[in-house]
C-alpha cells in the first residue's frame, strides 16, 4: 500500500493507495474515526460493485452502516438529492459520533462531501473514490459541491475528508470511456506541474491503459502528491490553487452548455485543455514542438467531438457564469511551457470564440496522430 499525506495542520489526512486493501479498512478506519452511526453514500451503479464489500470492512471495524443510494451521473448532483440524503441522516440517527463515506466517482464524492460539510454544521467525512478521475483529483483537496441549473459546481464548501480511501480493484469495472476520462485529469497534473509524469505516460501508456498495478499505484500516488503539494500551500484556492483549473474554465462552459448531458468531466476537461494549449499557441507562450507533444498526448487519450448543433453562443454565455471570474474578466490558465502554467485575465475574447468555433465545427481531429 502507498500513502501519501495531505499536510494541513489539524486538518491533515493520508490518502492511502493500493489493490485488495479492503480488509486494511478494519485495522486503520478506527485508528482515525470514531466507531457509530455511517451513512454510506453510492450511485447504483457502483453500490452493486463494492457495497457488499464495503460494508463488510465497516462491519469489521465496528461500524453500523446505513446505505444512501443516488442515480447514478451528474443529474444527481443537485440540492434535491442532498436533501434527500438529509432525510436518511436523520432517519438513520447520524450525529457528530459518526461519519459519511463516499464510495463512488466524482459526483458521489462531491455530494456526499457536500452533505457532510453541511449536516449538523459539519461531520467527519470518507472518500473511496472509485473512478480514475476522483482518485486522482476529486477525492483530494476538500471540494466539496452541488450543481445549479446556471452553472457547474456553484453551490458547494472547501471541507476536508478524513482520509481518502484508494482501491484500485474498482478501477477493474470502469468502463474504458470512464477510464480515459480520468486519463485527462493525470495528464493535466504533467502539464501544470511535473513534466516528468508526461515523460512516464510516454514510456508506461501501454501499462497505464491496460490498469497494471504497478503503473498505477505510481502514477495515481505522484498524482495525489502533487494535489497535495499544492492544496497544502493554498487550501481555499487564493492562489496556487488556481493552476488545477487548467482546461477547466471552457470546459466547465462545455458542460454547462450541453446541460452535463454529453461529456463526461474528464472529456468536457481535455477538450477545455486542447483549446487552453492552441490559446497558448497563438500567444507564443509554447514551443512548437511542447506543443505537438501535448497534443500527441491528448491524441492518446482520445477528443470527443462537439455534439451536432451546439452553438458557440450557448458555451460563450455559459463562459460568464464561471465562479473564477474576476468581475468581467474570464481567467484562464495557460501553459509557459510543460510542467509550467499561469493565470491570465487578458485572453482576446476574440481569440477565444475563435479556438472554440474551431472545435465547434471541426470535421476531422484537431489533433495530431497520438504516436
Amino acid at each position: 500500500m502507498r500513502m501519501v499525506q495531505v499536510p494541513l495542520g489539524e486538518r491533515s489526512y493520508d490518502i492511502h493507495i493500493g489493490e485488495n486493501i479492503w480488509p486494511a479498512i478494519s485495522e486503520i478506519w478506527p485508528q482515525r474515526l470514531k466507531p457509530g452511526q455511517v451513512l454510506l453514500v453510492s450511485d447504483e451503479n457502483v453500490f452493486g460493485l463494492y457495497g457488499g464489500k464495503l460494508i463488510a470492512a465497516l462491519h469489521e471495524a465496528g461500524f453500523s452502516v446505513t446505505p444512501a443510494v443516488v442515480p447514478a451521473g451528474e443529474e444527481s448532483k443537485t440540492l434535491k438529492w442532498a436533501d434527500t440524503l438529509y432525510t436518511a441522516a436523520i432517519e438513520a440517527g447520524l450525529d457528530r459520533s459518526g461519519f459519511i463515506v463516499a464510495l463512488g466517482g466524482g459526483v458521489v464524492g462531491d455530494l456526499a462531501g457536500f452533505v457532510a460539510a453541511t449536516y449538523l454544521r459539519g461531520v467527519p467525512f470518507v472518500q473511496v473514490p472509485t473512478t480514475l478521475l476522483a482518485q486522482v483529483d476529486s477525492s483530494v483537496g476538500g471540494k466539496t459541491a452541488v450543481n445549479h441549473r446556471l452553472g457547474k459546481n456553484l453551490i458547494g464548501a472547501f471541507y476536508q475528508p478524513q482520509l481518502v480511501w484508494i482501491e484500485l480493484e474498482t478501477l477493474a469495472t470502469l468502463p474504458k470511456r470512464e477510464y480515459l476520462a480520468g486519463a485527462a485529469e493525470v495528464v493535466k497534473y504533467g502539464v501544470i506541474l511535473h513534466e516528468p509524469l508526461i515523460t512516464l505516460l510516454e514510456k508506461q501508456w501501454d501499462g497505464f491503459i491496460a490498469g497494471e498495478t504497478p503503473v498505477l499505484t505510481e502514477v495515481i500516488g505522484d498524482c495525489c502528491a502533487l494535489k497535495a503539494r499544492v492544496v497544502a500551500e493554498d487550501e481555499r484556492e487564493g492562489g496556487l490553487r488556481a493552476i488545477l483549473n487548467f482546461g477547466h474554465t471552457l470546459g466547465h462552459a462545455l458542460e454547462t452548455a450541453t446541460s452535463y448531458k454529453y461529456y463526461l468531466h474528464g472529456e468536457a476537461v481535455l477538450a477545455g485543455m486542447v483549446l487552453a494549449v492552441q490559446l497558448a499557441q497563438r500567444r507564443e507562450l509554447l514551443t512548437e514542438e511542447e506543443a505537438r507533444r501535448l497534443l500527441r498526448m491528448f491524441a492518446r487519450v482520445g477528443l470527443r467531438p462537439a455534439p451536432p448543433g451546439l452553438q458557440a453562443e450557448a458555451v460563450l454565455g455559459a463562459l460568464k457564469q464561471d465562479k473564477k471570474r474576476e468581475g468581467d474578466d474570464i481567467v484562464f490558465i495557460l501553459p509557459e511551457t510543460i510542467g509550467k502554467v499561469r493565470s491570465f485575465k487578458d485572453v482576446d475574447p476574440q481569440a477565444v470564440a475563435d479556438v472554440l468555433a474551431a472545435y465547434l465545427d471541426a470535421e476531422g481531429s484537431l489533433l495530431p496522430d497520438a504516436d
